[in-house]
């Protein structure tokens, strides 16, 4: 981790949102004109490391107290809070401006923190609607960051806010219909907290809170969220190499689809599930059959409550066609036409400002491409799909981004290109994507 992001986490900022308001404030006082970064620049210095232009360092450097090679430079494992890089000094009296502001940035998320506390401790007896309010735009928040940020960056909060809602729903009195709202919100806090473990390479822990997430969406009575837990069972499955488990799940999430009639984007997610599965056990047919399927009924989807949502709750057209890419280069097939969709798929979602955009999605759509390209004899284009996936910091580096870089080392085994330098160069740049030792802790 750079020191820029260890010392804003330090302070109680993790997010790109809070850094912007930051820098904005000090800029402010600073009385720089420069214009204020995109949100997207502040993700890349935050999460990718991306080194800032040279208008932005002053603000940023009083925001921190340190020169900008100082907080571009990594940080040890386990350092202590306290930590300063040994080039780096003490705050001088002009950094003082960016210190204050932070402490306030600190001392304010503490407040909010409590106040929401004392709302919740206050509505134990009863749930009012401030409460529900309160936790709507929690669960907004959060449903909404999943797909963007790094999980060590939402997990304390994604954790916290299902606590929050499980211990009103064990105590609270509420109106029915305050109930099925509680019930639904536990859902889907509790699908992302397995989505969690699960990319943090540990299944049986996610199936089992893919479980609670599919009996609070019994009892909030919603057949879209029994539905998207079978479809989650299934992606536990698939990226846990048992596809025949993940075929089953996903059938089953669609058989819930027809009988309550459901439009949303659910059942054409669940066909690309089936077909992902379908092509690992080399059934060609099936993927055919099933893509086709859920290439008709794309046209036929009314978006609802779960598509309003967004995050993992919705099926973009752009997914679809990750899916879809992912179901044929599983199945070796690297022409013309499957290039093409492979292409079209990492732009898709190669827009930071996309509300479709995940940075998992998009690295699991360049190995994609990595592959159609393999399977075509296009060593040189496979090294450049595959290079930003590479590149990312640990943080970033979940389950199925691993699993997926090493689909594409086994196809270079398998390929005769291996003999190349070039080849031989990206599985050992592949062998050292660390699949042994990924960001995120398991379980």
């Amino acid at each position: 981790m750079l020191f820029f992001r260890f010392a804003l986490e330090q302070r109680g900022i993790r997010n790109p949102e809070d850094v912007l308001a930051l820098y904005r404030e000090t800029a402010s006082k600073l009385g720089d004109r420069n214009g204020d970064p995109a949100l997207k620049t502040v993700e890349g210095w935050l999460y990718e490391g991306r080194k800032p232009q040279r208008a932005f360092r002053p603000v940023l450097t009083a925001m921190l107290g340190q020169s900008i090679d100082v907080l571009w430079t990594e940080v040890p494992a386990g350092a202590p809070p306290e930590y300063i890089p040994p080039n780096g000094k003490l705050r001088s009296s002009h950094a003082e401006l960016g210190a204050g502001l932070i402490e306030m940035q600190r001392t304010g998320t503490m407040a909010v923190q409590r106040a929401k506390e004392f709302l919740l401790g206050k509505d134990r007896g009863t749930v009012g609607d401030d409460t529900l309010g309160l936790l709507d735009d929690e669960v907004s928040r959060l449903v909404r960051a999943y797909p963007r940020e790094p999980l060590p960056a939402i997990w304390d909060d994604l954790l916290t806010t299902q606590e929050q809602v499980f211990r009103l729903l064990e105590g609270g009195r509420m109106k029915p219909s305050q109930l099925r709202d509680l019930y639904f919100k536990g859902a889907v806090l509790s699908f992302l907290v397995a989505k969690g473990f699960n990319d943090m390479q540990s299944p049986h822990q996610a199936m089992t809170m893919t479980r609670v997430a599919a009996s609070c969406a019994r009892d909030a009575e919603h057949p879209g969220l029994i539905a998207l837990t079978d479809g989650l069972k299934s992606l536990i499955a698939y990226w846990a190499n048992k596809p025949d488990d993940a075929h089953h799940y996903a059938s089953q999430g669609f058989a819930e689809v027809n009988v309550s009639s459901l439009h949303g984007t659910v059942g054409p997610w669940l066909l690309g599930l089936q077909a992902r599965s379908a092509a690992v056990l080399g059934d060609e047919e099936t993927v055919r059959q099933t893509n086709e399927l859920a290439t008709d009924l794309r046209d036929k989807v009314t978006p609802d409550d779960l598509d309003a949502l967004g995050g993992l709750f919705t099926y973009s057209r752009a997914k679809q066609l990750y899916y879809t890419v992912e179901s044929e280069a599983l199945l070796g097939r690297g022409d013309e036409q499957i290039a093409a969709q492979a292409e079209e798929a990492v732009r898709a979602f190669s827009d930071t400002a996309s509300p479709d955009w995940a940075y998992g999605d998009l690295a699991g759509a360049r190995c994609d491409l990595a592959m159609v390209r393999l399977h075509a004899g296009d060593v040189d284009g496979t090294a450049e799909a595959i290079r930003p996936v590479l590149d990312l910091p640990v943080t970033h580096r979940n389950n199925g981004i691993i699993v997926s870089a090493l689909r594409v080392r086994h196809a270079l085994v398998q390929s005769p290109a291996i003999t190349g330098r070039i080849a031989r160069e990206l599985r050992q740049e592949i062998d050292a994507f660390p699949a042994s030792r990924p960001a995120l802790p398991a379980g």
